[in-house]
């Protein structure tokens, strides 16, 4: 029988890889409280409409990417490929609206059928926050500076580059959609496939395109800023204003766009060069229409995901493994009080570990292996002066200790 593999493009999370993890959602859920966004969790999978109705039938993702099922009722659902398509459906469905503004942070598993990379897995996990029901452009200062503070409380802000843009409003977008089609239809013969497509059904995705043939065509492209009503020019000067005044550095992207008509006003995404292609660390914008797609009321919304796995790959120190005290029985009579004595510690928040088998010397391997701290060695002698050997790991040292009121004493040389 062949050895059973995970499926490709998923991974199993490891003991080291899962600190990791929990280190970077620990640490953005501890930023994203201080700044009044609660989490909340919606279901891995949705009826497909949520993802078709959010992410347009001409994106990627729903032509490309999504893993798409009948259940047994005949209903079409799909495993979520990004978070903030249930966060509007949680707002219509749940009545949220009624308690706007609604700041929401969330994690967990995401799913795209992507070709595999670095960094890039079909089944892969995610931080994010949505601020929901606030259409001026504080919302969107507050929203870039949470992630700017996430990415530094992590220790790799530095590591990263933020890249702005404007999508203006519905009118500048228009406008600047008609410039951009006569600009590309004259150039046709000189475009991919794909971008032909997108050319007829959604325009604004050309500017997505990887292909090093549209990436010429579309170097010459004329620029969003050009066709701005005056109303959005000062909405993304409000923006800028109030990044500047936090010291939040940023370079101006022109070409950085959502494809999505319900996409308006910010656009930004942190980028490295320290992961090769996928330079896309966390990335959000605006989205005022997303709501109302969805078939609630006109919600403006605004907010960022960015990918657990990703980050890891720049995230030097994640917790480290806890360094538990090593419980050692000598001999077999030892075994039961040395049982009592580790749930003792565990029960007075001190990780402990007893381990199941060995002689002495077995055992004390074993606690070098775990990297604990402190060693209990209890034996006969010990036992009957309901004494025990504390030793420290470290400097070979040793030192006769009651057994009562020994968590005390473990605790303050830990």
């Amino acid at each position: 029988m062949a050895q059973l593999q995970p499926v490709r493009g998923t991974h199993d999370i490891l003991p080291e890889d899962a600190r990791r993890h929990r280190f970077i959602v620990d640490t953005a859920r501890a930023v994203a409280g201080r700044y009044g966004y609660d989490e909340m969790a919606t279901p891995i999978f949705e009826f497909t409409e949520v993802f078709r109705r959010t992410l347009g039938d001409t994106s990627d993702i729903v032509t490309k990417e999504m893993y798409t099922f009948a259940d047994r009722s005949g209903d079409s659902l799909t495993l979520r490929p990004e978070g903030t398509a249930g966060i509007a459906r949680a707002l219509v469905s749940d009545g949220l609206a009624q308690s706007l503004p609604l700041k929401v942070f969330y994690w967990g598993p995401m799913f795209r059928h992507e070709r595999p990379q670095k960094g890039r897995l079909r089944q892969f996990h995610q931080i994010g926050v949505e601020l929901l029901g606030v259409a001026g452009p504080l919302g969107d200062v507050e929203v870039v500076a949470l992630g700017a503070h996430v990415l530094e409380a992590l220790g790799v802000l530095e590591a990263t580059t933020l890249e702005l843009n404007t999508l203006g409003d519905g009118e500048s977008r228009r406008a600047y959609r008609e410039a951009l089609v006569a600009y590309l239809s004259d150039r046709r013969e000189d475009l991919s496939k794909d971008s032909l497509d997108r050319l007829a059904r959604n325009p604004l995705r050309v500017l997505d395109s990887k292909d090093e043939g549209d990436r010429r065509v579309i170097a010459g492209a004329p620029a969003l800023d050009d066709h701005l009503t005056e109303e959005a020019a000062r909405f993304f000067a409000e923006v800028r204003s109030g990044l500047d005044g936090l010291g939040i550095r940023y370079v101006l992207n022109p070409r950085l766009v959502r494809g999505l008509d319900y996409y308006c006003h910010t656009a930004f995404e942190f980028t490295t060069g320290a992961l090769g292609a996928q330079g896309t660390v966390l990335a959000g914008g605006r989205y005022d229409g997303l709501v109302e797609a969805m078939g609630g009321p006109a919600v403006p919304g605004v907010g960022w995901a960015a990918g657990i796995e990703r980050l890891a790959l720049l995230v030097k120190d994640g917790a480290p493994a806890p360094r538990p005290v090593a419980v050692v029985p000598v001999g077999a009579g030892a075994e039961a009080e040395a049982l009592k004595l580790t749930q003792r510690l565990r029960r007075a928040g001190i990780a402990a570990d007893m381990g199941f088998s060995g002689n002495l010397t077995r055992r004390m391997k074993r606690a070098d292996r775990l990297d604990a701290r402190l060693a209990v060695i209890l034996g006969e002698d010990e036992l009957a002066r309901r004494h025990a050997t504390l030793r420290n790991m470290e400097t070979g040292e040793q030192e006769d200790v009651p057994l009562e009121g020994i968590e005390g004493r473990l605790a303050e040389r830990l």
